[in-house]
């Protein structure tokens, strides 16, 4: 055990879409203050189609760590890895360094996809609505993951819908 907590964060519809196009299908206010709390000061670890989405560039007071067999990004606050295992572990030391003991997940679907297996705990705002897209986030496994936090989140000024907000932490065993 490594002593970081490795934290997916993200936003899924009822139907499992996360993404459209290569943005997120829905505007939320609410939601992107809440992720602003829940990341700053911490490593981020992203695939580089997430970091293009982000305005490829790094958002303001975290670590970013980008996953790409081939790009290189050019910039002193993003660190480049060609695998899940490898950011994490850059993402780990990152961490450390800083007094840290947590790591952000912020996708895409294949990032996420990859990282179920791996992850200690998952921030999950479930949209309440349906979406088309075309990435989506795995299916959480209620033998797996328990649900700790749960608060209803009425969709505000700037938000297209209501949300659950869970946080969920793995099952022991």
């Amino acid at each position: 055990m490594s002593g970081i907590v490795k934290t997916i964060v993200v936003a899924v519809s009822e139907n499992g879409i996360i993404g459209r196009d290569g943005d997120m299908p829905w505007r939320l206010s609410t939601d992107l203050k809440r992720f602003k709390a829940l990341t700053s000061g911490k490593p981020l670890v992203m695939g580089r189609k997430t970091y293009e989405s982000i305005g490829g560039k790094p958002l303001p007071g975290r670590p970013h760590v980008v996953i790409s067999r081939q790009a290189q990004i050019d910039h002193p606050d993003v660190t480049m890895a060609h695998s899940l295992a490898e950011a994490v572990t850059i993402a780990e030391d990152l961490a450390r360094a800083s007094g840290g003991s947590e790591i952000i997940i912020a996708g895409g679907g294949e990032i996420y996809a990859q990282s179920m297996a791996i992850a200690d705990r998952l921030c999950i705002t479930h949209v309440e609505t349906e979406v088309e897209g075309d990435t989506s986030f795995p299916a959480i496994d209620a033998s797996l993951w328990k649900p700790v936090e749960t608060l209803d989140v009425p969709a505000g000024e700037k938000d297209n819908y209501p949300t659950r907000y869970v946080v969920y932490e793995r099952r022991n065993g």
